[in-house]
């Protein structure tokens, strides 16, 4: 990505209305709900801004989540401890307008969001992925996570692997 965008937390300065990614809900959830789930605390919202036109060309939420144990794939879940669920965040909600498809926004936002989980003093053992249909789950497989074993739609990173993919390791 280039010097075009910068990430950044939500603002009520950013103007969303005219956000269109081509998902139904996703669109009306950036535009409508995501204030709400900021002010409630639920979420956290990053944009990338355009910085020559000002407007909103993508965005992610992260939230504070936990999976049970029983969901991750038993060779990660084996080396776990033993405790019911497994701390995590969770990338709620990833959105790239349409009109700036093809410019690598969405694998720029997420290893934004990646980054930023990977690099915040909380106590995280993965990043967990919401995606809406089996295409963004294709996105994200992409990068290396794992879907659930009861929710394919749903896909695990742990943070130590994040953290090798940030620093340009093989994986």
């Amino acid at each position: 990505m280039s010097a075009r965008f910068a990430i950044e937390p939500l603002t009520k300065g950013h103007q969303r209305k005219t956000f269109l990614c081509g998902n139904e809900r996703i669109d009306h959830y950036f535009r409508e709900t995501v204030t709400q789930d900021i002010k409630r605390r639920y979420a956290t919202c990053f944009v990338a801004h355009d910085l020559e036109t000002d407007r909103i060309a993508g965005f992610y939420t992260l939230s504070s989540n936990n999976v049970p144990l029983t969901a991750v794939p038993k060779p990660m879940a084996s080396r776990l401890p033993r405790y019911p669920t497994v701390p995590a965040v969770l990338i709620g909600w990833l959105g790239r307008d349409q009109s700036y498809s093809g410019l690598g926004l969405g694998e720029a936002l997420l290893f934004d969001a990646i980054k930023t989980v990977a690099e915040a003093p909380i106590g995280a053992h993965a990043i967990f992925a919401d995606a809406i249909d089996g295409k963004a789950a294709a996105f994200y497989t992409a990068f290396g996570f794992t879907p659930l074993t009861d929710r394919p739609n749903t896909l695990y990173l742990p943070v130590a692997t994040a953290q090798r993919l940030l620093s340009g390791e093989a994986l």
